[in-house]
C-alpha cells in the first residue's frame, strides 16, 4: 500500500476529508515553492500534488498558467520536479505528481514511473491520459508500486466511469467543474452529484478539485468527498504578495482557514 492510501485510510478512519494542497514545481522558483510546500505541510495540508510545468496545458485556468510559465522560463523540468518531489516526501507527508502525457513520453515511461518511486512519490495523476492509451503506464505504474490517478468529469458517462475507475488507484480525482481550473466564488454543485456516481463504481477514495478557494467551500466540499484539492487559491496568494515573506504569510493563513473548512466538513 502506497503512503497516499495508508494516509487516505487512515482519515476515512477519523471521519474526515484529506486535504490536499497542489503547486506547481518551480514557481517561483525551485527554492521557494519547496519553502511554501513546507508551510502548507506545516499548516494542515495531509497530502501534496506537485505539478509539472508545462507549456500547452489543456486543463489549467490562467492562474495556474501563468505560474507554470514562470516556472518554465526558469528552467523547471523532470530533474526539479524530481527534486520537489524528494523534498516533500522527506517532510514525511504523501505527495503525487500531476503531469501531462508528453513530459512523461519524453522522460521515459518507465522510467518516470522509477523515478517518481525512487523519491518517495505515491503517485501520478495523469489528466489528458486516456485509459485507451494508458496500457504501457499502467505496466510502469504496477512494476514501481505507485499509483495512477485519473480525472473524471461531469460530462464523463456511467459506463466510462466505470471503466476509468478501474484503472485507478489511489484515489480518483473528480472535476468539479468542466473546463479550466482556477479559484472560483462558488463550487460547482455536480460536484456532490460526480461524486456520488463515482462511488456506485469503486471504493476507492474520490477527491474534488477545481474551484474550493474559502473555508466555506473546503467544509462544503469535505461533507461529502474524501478529499478536497485546493490549487489556484494558494498560487493567488503567493503571486498577490509583494514579496517573498508576505507571500509565504498568506499561504500560511489561507491553510490555516481551509484546513479549518475540511475538518468541519463533517
Amino acid at each position: 500500500m502506497s503512503h497516499l492510501s495508508e494516509r487516505l485510510a487512515q482519515l476515512k478512519s477519523e471521519n474526515r476529508a484529506a486535504f490536499i494542497a497542489y503547486l506547481p514545481a518551480g514557481f517561483p522558483t525551485v527554492e521557494k515553492s519547496k519553502a511554501a510546500i513546507e508551510v502548507l505541510v506545516k499548516n494542515g495540508v495531509d497530502i501534496v500534488e506537485i505539478g509539472f510545468p508545462y507549456s500547452d496545458p489543456i486543463m489549467d485556468g490562467p492562474i495556474i498558467q501563468e505560474a507554470a510559465d514562470i516556472a518554465l522560463a526558469n528552467g523547471t523540468g523532470a530533474s526539479e520536479v524530481l527534486e520537489i518531489l524528494g523534498f516533500t516526501t522527506n517532510l514525511k507527508v504523501p505527495a503525487v505528481v500531476m503531469t501531462y502525457w508528453n513530459p512523461i513520453e519524453k522522460y521515459g515511461v518507465k522510467e518516470f514511473s522509477a523515478a517518481i518511486a525512487a523519491n518517495g512519490g505515491s503517485g501520478v495523476i495523469t489528466p489528458d491520459l486516456t485509459i485507451e492509451e494508458s496500457q504501457g503506464w499502467i505496466s510502469a505504474t504496477d512494476n514501481s508500486a505507485i499509483n495512477p490517478i485519473y480525472v473524471v468529469a461531469p460530462s464523463t458517462s456511467d459506463a466510462r466511469l466505470a471503466q476509468v475507475t478501474a484503472k485507478c488507484s489511489g484515489f480518483v480525482y473528480v472535476a468539479s467543474v468542466m473546463g479550466v481550473t482556477g479559484a472560483r466564488t462558488s463550487v460547482s454543485t455536480g460536484a456532490a452529484d460526480l461524486v456520488a456516481r463515482v462511488r456506485k463504481t469503486t471504493s476507492l477514495p474520490v477527491a474534488v478539485g477545481l474551484g474550493v478557494s474559502t473555508r466555506e467551500q473546503a467544509k462544503g466540499v469535505a461533507a461529502y468527498a474524501d478529499g478536497v484539492i485546493v490549487g489556484s487559491a494558494f498560487i493567488k496568494a503567493l503571486q498577490d504578495a509583494p514579496d517573498e515573506e508576505s507571500g509565504l504569510a498568506a499561504v500560511t493563513e489561507l491553510a490555516r482557514e481551509l484546513a479549518k473548512g475540511v475538518r468541519e466538513g463533517r
